[in-house]
């Protein structure tokens, strides 16, 4: 959508291409921005071929990248990447030799060890929790998203949230999820922070229940990028507050 300079937008997990529906907009005055849903979320094939990992999902990222045109000799796309979008664009920068014209890491996945104290017990006990009748399961879910934040969002952002992981497929890719994670995935990225071959700048939601502001100085600190607390927000800025998140991308995107 949009014209202008090319910006890519990377979700997380458990989100979509859809947690950047109030902010997307709005970039497309200025950008010609790109969103997809990665292999396993939202409307996208959640039974792929291959396990949807993070080596995975920087593999798809670069084949997105050269679909949409960003070969050598084309323009290169600033990127904007939330949650473990920041350990997949990564991945495609430093491990798979892709050049970004500028990174923004947002409450971003990046530095090992990662996942909360839920997260490692469900990914021990997958087989029980695919079990588990769709009405518990869907509460789970809800449960689990409304933990990430610390401003409410509309219930329509929630449902929005929630609905591609309540069929029979969706329970199942979302359990899955869980087992998949990997501390190896941000280690072999680790090394390379310090030579990102592009300006990176930092933002965190200041109250993120899920990756504390602390880690976020931490990744600022070993890139050597500025970073940029949002206070009175949690994990998921970009629908807790669009407006002043927006804003705070679009100054990240241009100084």
């Amino acid at each position: 959508m949009g014209s202008g300079p090319p910006l890519v937008l990377a979700h997380g997990w458990p989100w979509s291409s859809q947690a950047w529906h109030r902010v997307a907009g709005r970039f497309a005055e200025t950008y010609r921005v790109h969103v997809y849903d990665m292999p396993g979320f939202g409307a996208s094939d959640k039974a792929g071929p291959r396990p949807n990992g993070l080596d995975t999902q920087g593999d798809v990222f670069g084949e997105m990248l050269e679909l949409w045109g960003f070969g050598a000799d084309s323009p290169r796309p600033a990127v904007v990447a939330h949650d473990f979008g920041g350990a997949v664009s990564l991945r495609a920068h430093v491990l798979g030799g892709w050049e970004f014209e500028r990174l923004v890491l947002m409450n971003v996945v990046a530095l090992s060890p990662w996942g909360s104290a839920f997260f490692d017990h469900v990914g021990q006990h997958v087989a029980a929790f695919e079990g588990l009748p769709p009405h518990i399961h869907a509460a789970v879910v809800e449960a689990y998203i409304r933990g990430a934040l610390v401003s409410p969002l509309p219930e329509e952002d929630v449902a929005m949230l929630v609905a591609p992981w309540c069929d029979a497929e969706g329970q199942r890719a979302f359990y899955a999820q869980f087992a998949l994670a990997d501390d190896a995935f941000t280690d072999a990225i680790a090394p390379h922070l310090s030579t990102i071959r592009c300006p990176v700048r930092v933002l965190w939601g200041e109250h993120d229940p899920w990756i504390p502001v602390e880690r976020g100085e931490a990744l600022a600190e070993q890139i050597g990028a500025p970073l940029r607390r949002l206070g009175g927000l949690g994990h998921l800025p970009q629908l807790e507050d669009p407006d002043r998140v927006a804003s705070a991308l679009m100054t990240a995107l241009g100084d």
